[in-house]
């Protein structure tokens, strides 16, 4: 059987666009995700290369992905797409020596089979496959995520983490010793938080469901996609010690209020909430949605141009 490949170079912040962007359109066996061993000239970190089969309504499908992915090569993200026609797809067994991920002091991200012994006692392993679902651990918003969680999460926390997408944060979470609520409104993205929570062990401390914070669920996609029907709506009120959201800084802006309530405060925990998803053009907006609704800002990471804020309820 032959195949069409498409083939493009993308930066860390391009990978989980592009596979969040083709969700529908393309398996995700169809996808193959491969790491420069040394960086090149140019800023190009990884390569995406996703495969069609050949036939009828190829051409048409490889209009859709190019039409769907121009704007990352507009923005300077990733290459233009170069496609050709194979024999075959590469499997699995083709692709040797998987990345290892270091972040912050402790996670270590690694695909499901790589072998791999810990270099500390304290040492997160975070296992994940490839998925179409934001944050593989690769993109700056998920890497200062999981930095500003290692530095908050205490084993006794109730935490939420909104908009899961492939569920490292909830993993991580649970690792850390905390209970979660792993909640997103896209079925791509809570099947694939059920796999990662599976795949790591967690499945005692980690809940998956399919819904939306508060006036979340009238906003669309967490990553700005068309408006999703029939998502059910939570409702907190006082009942998380820490709350994670990687969206769209529009989404933590709406939600401020939302937050606000769902937050509890306890001798042991202030009510803390992590926003991330967004790059520093757009953090003064979310600071100030979130001071207006009674936040104090207590902490900040960044990696290139993208934040991550964490603030707790004013006493």
């Amino acid at each position: 059987m032959q195949w069409i490949e498409l083939s493009l170079d993308t930066t860390n912040e391009a990978v989980d666009w592009v596979c969040t962007l083709v969700a529908e359109t393309i398996n995700i066996d169809d996808v193959q995700i491969t790491e420069y061993a040394e960086l090149n000239q140019a800023q190009w970190t990884f390569t995406i290369r996703l495969y069609l089969a050949y036939d009828v309504h190829s051409r048409a499908r490889v209009e859709k992905i190019i039409n769907l992915l121009s704007p990352l090569h507009r923005t300077g993200l990733a290459t233009a797409i170069q496609t050709t026609v194979v024999d075959q797809k590469p499997t699995n067994a083709d692709i040797l020596n998987p990345p290892v991920h270091r972040i912050g002091k402790r996670f270590v991200v690694l695909t499901p089979d790589a072998l791999y012994q810990s270099q500390a006692a304290d040492e997160i392993t975070l296992r994940l496959k490839t998925t179409l679902s934001f944050g593989s651990g690769l993109h700056p918003a998920t890497i200062v995520s999981l930095q500003m969680l290692e530095r908050y999460v205490l084993p006794t926390m109730n935490v939420l983490d909104l908009g899961s997408g492939s569920g490292i944060l909830s993993v991580a979470i649970a690792k850390l010793g905390a209970n979660v609520l792993a909640l997103d409104n896209d079925s791509i993205a809570v099947d694939a938080t059920q796999d990662a929570v599976y795949l790591n062990g967690v499945e005692q401390q980690v809940t998956v469901t399919k819904g939306s914070l508060g006036c979340g669920s009238d906003l669309g996609h967490w990553m700005g996609g068309d408006t999703i029907d029939n998502v059910p709506k939570i409702e907190a009120r006082n009942k998380f010690d820490l709350i994670v959201a990687n969206i769209l800084a529009r989404m933590h802006i709406a939600l401020a209020n939302d937050f606000q309530r769902a937050l509890r405060q306890t001798d042991a925990h202030p009510g803390l909430l992590i926003t991330a998803g967004f790059t520093t053009d757009n953090e003064d907006n979310v600071a100030k949605a979130l001071t207006e609704v009674g936040f104090e800002l207590v902490g900040c990471e960044r990696l290139n141009e993208w934040v991550a804020l964490t603030h707790r309820l004013k006493v």
